[in-house]
């Protein structure tokens, strides 16, 4: 019996079902198409088909998602026909794989013989449709169980991968905050550090200032303590010194009466001088009016007694006139000029006999007070010093304080004549120590009368019948001798202007704190008895213009218009009698004078007057408020 041959035509069609596959199908098209089969059996079958399904097959992926199948295609052959059972077999042992439509047209049977029996064929394709429906039904019911166990397994495990992530998601935040939290709780405890050791140092700042405040209170009280009992033990010093002082004054009052009398005959020598230089004067009275009486004889002999009285208080009056020109000043600083001489004499005296019944030697005493004045500067600080220095000295119970002052005077005065004298300075240094010596003031304007005339202001005119000469003259009114040679006027001018300097500096100065029992009031009182009664000449108009340097911007600021007044009487008078002499020496002074008054140069502050700091600043003058013309003024001052 020849074999036979089963041969699947494709594309045909059984019942409009596809039995031939498309190898290009998708496994979820072959479920589809298997679901679309199953539909058509049951209903072409009038029994129920066992393991029916009345759902269609779903085929979920490795993630649970739904997977698309595509159909695929099996081709038969005759030869393997017989084998088509174990090939099943394989089949259902295989993975999942892409299904193919079966799409057949049709089915038929080819054999040796050309005749076929249409009804052994319909058995074979039901027997063999049940057997696969069956088989195929189980098939599918193991495998949809396998996939819905993988399926819970795989959808259990992400579930479990996914809280897995969510949880360590939820642990790496926490951790993170935890951190913050930690860092924030750090930073806090560090600020509350830092404010906590700033209180701290705070705390032990204000109680090292307490308690360093509270030393300085003990200090100063212990000081103040020290200081209290220094003046008391001071003040009993200076009590016992006074004591001591009024004992020795009375004691040399005692010795230097027999001295007053020596002294009083020196002085009725000089009166006797005067009377001489008078008498030379009222010969040349006598003379000239026995030149007149010459040329009138008769009117002398017809006038008769009445004629002869006349002549006799014409040659008064000419005595007068004569002995007035010699000696040129007011009244007024003549008395107080012999005043403070005579005080300066009496403590010369004193000193003389202290020295005489004391054994020590106060030279000592005197070059250390030279060295000090000598020392003085432009400096505010070096001033204090100088001056505490020499109130010290003063107060010094081992040199007498009236050779202390006397040595201080002398010193003072001879100072001007250095270079690198300063006189605002040491007019300061001058207040501060008078301040606290008043007594000191007057013997120091005594040693400048006694050094410059000028400086009272008195002037002495040279009259050939009063001085025997020339040099005469000039040693009278300040000239120095040495060697037997008289100084040239110029050097005399030049220590003329250095003490009208330090006397002008001297009126002017005002220390605060300080009385300057010689300030501005003695200066407008010497300016205007120097106008009232000093004639202009060389040594006059260098006084006057050194006194105006130095003490013409404080007298303008305390008097201003009546200063004015006093300078338009300097330019009318003054200026007009020097210009009248016609002499060439005194030009230069003159246009000095003139440039000062021109130029205003009293509304500028003289250099040096503001005494300056460690720290050198430049102090500006304060501005006038004054710029009108000059008023006029008369030619008396009082």
């Amino acid at each position: 019996m020849e074999a036979v041959k089963l041969e699947i035509r494709c594309p045909q069609m059984v019942n409009g079902i596809g039995l031939e596959p498309d190898p290009d199908w998708s496994f979820k098209s072959l479920l589809l198409e298997l679901d679309s089969l199953e539909k058509k059996l049951n209903l072409s079958s009038s029994v129920s088909l066992p393991f029916a399904k009345t759902k269609s097959r779903e085929i979920y992926g490795e993630k649970g998602t739904k997977r698309s199948s595509n159909a695929f295609v099996m081709r038969v052959s005759d030869e393997e026909f017989e084998d088509s059972e174990g090939e099943n077999e394989k089949v259902r042992d295989r993975d999942l794989v892409k299904a193919a439509r079966f799409n057949c047209n049709e089915f038929y049977f080819s054999s040796s013989d050309d005749d076929s029996d249409d009804q052994p064929c319909l058995d074979v394709q039901t027997l063999m449709n049940e057997v696969g429906l069956v088989e195929s039904a189980l098939y599918e019911l193991t495998h949809e169980h396998q996939l819905g166990v993988k399926e819970e397994i795989r959808n259990t495990i992400s579930a479990l991968e996914t809280d897995l992530m969510n949880e360590s998601e939820k642990s790496s935040s926490a951790h993170t905050k935890v951190e913050k939290y930690r860092e924030a709780r750090r930073e806090v405890e560090r600020k509350f550090d830092v404010q906590y050791q700033r209180r701290v140092a705070e705390g032990l700042d204000n109680h090292l200032t307490a308690v360093q405040r509270d030393h300085e209170l003990k200090s100063q009280i212990e000081e103040r303590k020290i200081r209290s009992d220094a003046a008391h033990e001071e003040a009993k010093r200076r009590e016992k010194a006074l004591q001591e002082e009024r004992l020795r004054q009375e004691k040399a009052k005692a010795e230097a009466e027999a001295k007053l009398k020596a002294e009083e005959a020196n002085r009725a020598a000089l009166e006797a001088e005067r009377i001489a230089a008078k008498e030379a004067a009222e010969k040349e009275a006598a003379k000239s009016s026995k030149a007149n009486t010459s040329e009138v004889p008769q009117t002398e002999a017809s006038g008769g007694p009445n004629a002869t009285s006349s002549r006799v208080e014409n040659d008064k009056t000419n005595k007068s006139e004569l002995a007035g020109n010699m000696l040129r000043a007011a009244e007024s600083a003549l008395k107080l000029e012999r005043e403070r001489l005579q005080k300066l004499k009496e403590l010369e005296e004193i000193n003389q006999s202290l020295r005489s019944s004391s054994n020590q030697n106060f030279d000592r005493t005197g070059r250390l007070i030279g060295r000090l004045i000598r020392q003085i500067s432009g400096n505010k600080d070096k001033v204090s010093t100088q001056a505490s220095e020499l109130v010290k000295i003063f107060n010094n119970p081992h040199c007498p304080q009236t050779i202390s002052i006397a040595y201080f005077a002398q010193k003072v005065v001879s100072n001007c004549e250095s270079p690198s004298h300063s006189a605002f300075a040491c007019a300061h240094v001058i207040v501060l120590v008078t301040s606290q010596f008043p007594q000191a003031m007057d013997l120091v304007l005594a040693e400048i009368h006694r050094a410059c005339i000028y400086t009272v202001p008195k002037h002495i005119s040279y009259t050939k019948s009063a001085f025997e000469s020339k040099e005469a003259y000039w040693k009278v009114i300040g000239y120095k001798e040495d060697d037997g040679k008289i100084e040239s006027t110029t050097d005399y001018l030049v220590r003329l202007e250095s003490y009208m300097k330090l006397y002008g500096a001297l009126v002017q100065t005002e220390v605060a704190g300080c009385q300057n029992v010689h300030g501005l009031k003695e200066g407008w009182a010497w300016l205007a008895r120097f106008l009232n009664a000093l004639p202009a000449n060389m040594y006059t108009a260098v006084a006057l213009y050194a006194f105006l340097q130095m003490a013409g911007f404080a007298l303008f600021r305390k008097y201003r218009s009546q200063f004015m007044k006093m300078l338009n009487f300097i330019s009318e008078n003054f200026l007009n009698a020097l210009r009248s002499q016609d002499d060439p020496d005194l030009r230069p002074i003159t246009s000095k004078i003139q440039c000062y008054l021109e130029d205003k140069l009293f509304l500028q502050e003289p250099e040096g007057r503001t005494l300056h700091s460690s720290l050198l600043s430049n102090n500006m003058a304060p501005e006038s408020d004054y710029h009108g013309p000059y008023h006029q003024q008369s030619r008396h001052f009082y």
